[in-house]
Parts: structure tokens; C-alpha cells; sequence
């Protein structure tokens, strides 16, 4: 059978880590979950027990496709509790979580050959995702030079733009633009007529300064969110895009078509979930307490070249000085001592192999015993090293 050019994108590889790590606990290891990006922590106790009501006395039905008005009403007050805006409900759309507010972006915004822009190291399925769609895909490279954010210059190097995806804080490197930066970001895209769509999946999620929104410097930027992240809700599949108002309409009829409606009992939940914070807010200090015990075992360990991790729970690291490319390393890693991590190619296909991707979202004490074992690991390989060294020298001197 035929398979479609728009399927033969590159895997997921965090997936790819995962069904290996799968593979090892059926088969009776342990693995210490360092590979994918989700809280150890359920949704919040009012959020569970609002779905809870809703299977026993709501018919749950199918709802608007851009979803209920009144979890679009709360998400608007959202806005003006945390960054001081006035959203109205009718810019923003629910959608089955920012995946599929990506993809209706994407369709609704840019046509077959648009030049649309991201960051490189960036998030592997929307690259993947703009791909499929016949998009073209221009990689903005971002670095240590540049804080790892996409500087101005380097986006005017990238030739005429039709859209700029930006993250922040991202993933993977975890760097959050500070308000200068997205200000810049969102004047270039304003000067030059690029639609900028700001992924801001991990804001709440944040270690020193509040995460500016897009939204706050351009009233044409599309913002992509979500429940999963810092709402603690990822298998609920439930996000929601903030939009300027001339562009609700083309997107309710995308999400008419493609979608039907988002998930009604997780919408159900939802509406409780922004009056959630201090339950919300004490995971995101235990995420604080193992991203610090995370980077400084990453340093005793030999791994000292970091991208600034500001927010969400990602640490992107260079190993390159270990010898070993990263798709090699992180199985090593996971065959050896049971850590899974996923190798950097799957953000970044010209230089991930020199890079790693560590999440810490798990439990602290997960994290804590993950540190000890790659810091056992690398005092191993170094004496290794050194033993087979002082016995190649011993054969010369034979």
C-alpha cells in the first residue's frame, strides 16, 4: 500500500524512548522516567471531582466545537487574573489539547508553501506538523550566543517569513523569553506582517519572573495553551487558543470538521481547575527542588553545559565531551542503569546528537536516585577509561 509523502515525517523519538523503557519494565527492570515531559501528579482534587459529577448526572454530550462558552468565559478571566488583559470569551477556541490547537492554527492561518519559521533545538512535532501540512519549514537556529531564544538578527537572516512559532518557556531547553525578548519577537513579527503563534504550554511553570504572553505585546498573535502542563492534566486532552477575533470563525469551522467538539467531561473538570493554584502551585515547587538537585548532579556527574532552564521541567544538556552520540548514549543509559532520557535529534536533527534532554518531572525522589545513578555511572566509565588507558600504556612499554 501507498503511504502518503505527509506521513513520512520522522518518528516522536521521546516515544521511541518510551515503548524501549516499556520493553525493559515488562521484561522486569526498573527505569527512572527522565524521558517524557508530563507531571507526576494528577489533576487537581476539584478538577477530578467536577468530572466526577458530570458522569453522573450530565448527559455529556457533544459540545460547541470551539467548546462550552463558559469554560471559554473562565479561561478569559484567566487572563486578566494573571497577566491584567481582557480576553473576551469570543477569541478563545477549545480545543483537544495544544496539539490540536496547533494543527487548526496551522490550517487555518498558512497555505501549502508558506514559510513558516521555528527554533532549532524546538519541539520535534511541530516540526513534524508543519511538514505534513506542505508547509516550509525554515529553522531558526538558537544557542548559547543567543540565550537560546530567537534573536532578532537571525530572524531577519531567515529571508520573508509567513508565520514564526515561538515557545516560551520551551521545549526542550526549558528558556522562557523575558518580556524584552517577546516584546522584540513581536515587533519583528508586527514590522514585517509574520504571524507569530506563541506556544505557552509551560507558563505557571516558572522559576523567577512570570512568563510574559504574547499577548501582552501584539493583538494579532495566536497563542496556543494547555491544560497538561502546569494544570496537571495531560490525559485529559484539553487546550485552548487565544486568537485574534477575524480568525474565530475560520477556526470553528476547521474544528467543526476535524474534531466535532473537544472532550465534554474534561471541559466538564476544566472549569475548575484555575481555582486550583495552591494545589497547583506546591507542584511546581517540588519541580523546583528537582530541577535544582537535577543540575547540580548533572554537574558532579561531568554534564556542565546547560541551556538556561527558567521554566517548565525540561534540562537540555551538552554531552558531547562523553564520546558518544546521544541516540547511543541514552541507551546505554537506559540498558545500564535504568534512566531513560531522550537524545537531542529529536529537537534538533543537524546538532542533537551532541545533546540530552533530562525531564524532571517526576517525583523528587525519583530524580534524586536518577542523579546517583548517572553519577555512578560516570565515575565508572572514567576509571574504565582510565584502566584500559594505563593498560594500553603498559602493553607499549612491553
Amino acid at each position: 500500500m501507498k503511504e502518503s509523502l505527509r506521513s513520512q515525517v520522522p518518528p516522536f523519538y521521546v516515544m521511541e524512548v518510551m515503548k524501549a523503557a516499556a520493553r525493559r519494565e515488562v521484561a522486569g527492570g526498573d527505569v527512572l522516567h527522565l524521558e517524557v515531559g508530563q507531571p507526576m501528579t494528577p489533576a487537581p482534587s476539584r478538577v477530578r471531582e467536577a468530572a466526577r459529577r458530570g458522569l453522573a448526572v450530565d448527559r455529556l454530550g457533544y459540545t460547541a466545537a470551539t467548546g462550552l462558552v463558559a469554560l471559554r468565559a473562565r479561561v478569559g478571566r484567566f487572563y486578566g487574573e494573571r497577566y491584567g488583559l481582557d480576553v473576551s470569551h469570543e477569541r478563545v477556541v477549545m480545543t483537544i489539547g495544544a496539539s490540536a490547537g496547533f494543527v487548526l492554527s496551522c490550517l487555518a492561518l498558512f497555505d501549502p508553501g508558506d514559510r513558516v519559521a521555528m527554533t532549532v533545538p524546538g519541539y520535534s512535532a511541530y516540526r513534524n506538523v508543519l511538514t505534513a501540512l506542505g508547509l516550509e519549514l525554515v529553522e531558526v537556529r538558537v544557542d548559547a550566543e543567543t540565550r537560546f531564544v530567537p534573536a532578532v538578527d537571525r530572524l531577519e537572516a531567515a529571508g520573508p517569513l509567513d508565520g514564526l512559532v515561538v515557545a516560551s518557556p520551551s521545549n526542550p531547553t526549558g528558556v522562557t523569553l523575558t518580556a524584552e525578548e517577546m516584546k522584540e519577537v513581536a515587533g519583528f513579527c508586527s514590522t514585517t506582517g509574520t504571524v507569530l503563534i506563541s506556544d505557552e504550554i509551560y507558563h505557571g511553570i516558572d522559576y523567577g519572573e512570570r512568563a510574559a504572553t504574547a499577548l501582552e505585546f501584539s493583538e494579532s498573535a495566536v497563542v496556543v495553551q494547555s491544560f497538561s502542563k502546569y494544570f496537571s492534566m495531560t490525559g485529559w486532552r484539553l487546550g485552548w487558543l487565544v486568537v485574534p477575533p477575524e480568525m474565530f470563525r475560520p477556526l470553528e469551522r476547521l474544528a467543526q470538521n476535524l474534531f466535532i467538539a473537544p472532550p465534554t467531561v474534561s471541559q466538564l473538570g476544566a472549569l475548575e481547575a484555575f481555582d486550583c493554584t495552591d494545589e497547583l502551585d506546591a507542584n511546581v515547587a517540588a519541580y523546583a527542588r528537582s530541577r535544582e538537585i537535577l543540575v547540580a548532579g548533572l554537574a558532579e556527574a561531568g554534564i556542565t553545559r546547560i541551556a538556561p532552564p527558567d521554566g517548565g521541567f525540561y534540562v537540555y544538556a551538552d554531552v558531547s565531551h562523553l564520546g558518544m552520540v546521544s541516540p547511543a548514549l541514552c541507551t546505554r543509559w537506559l540498558e545500564e542503569i535504568g534512566v531513560a532520557a531522550t537524545p537531542g535529534i529529536d529537537f534538533d536533527p543537524e546538532q542533537g546528537d551532541r545533546w540530552v534532554r533530562f525531564s524532571y518531572s517526576e517525583s523528587t525522589a525519583d530524580i534524586v536516585e536518577a542523579v546517583s545513578r548517572l553519577k555512578g555511572w560516570a565515575h565508572n566509565t572514567e576509571r574504565r577509561d582510565s584502566d584500559k588507558l594505563q593498560s594500553t600504556e603498559g602493553l607499549r612499554k612491553e
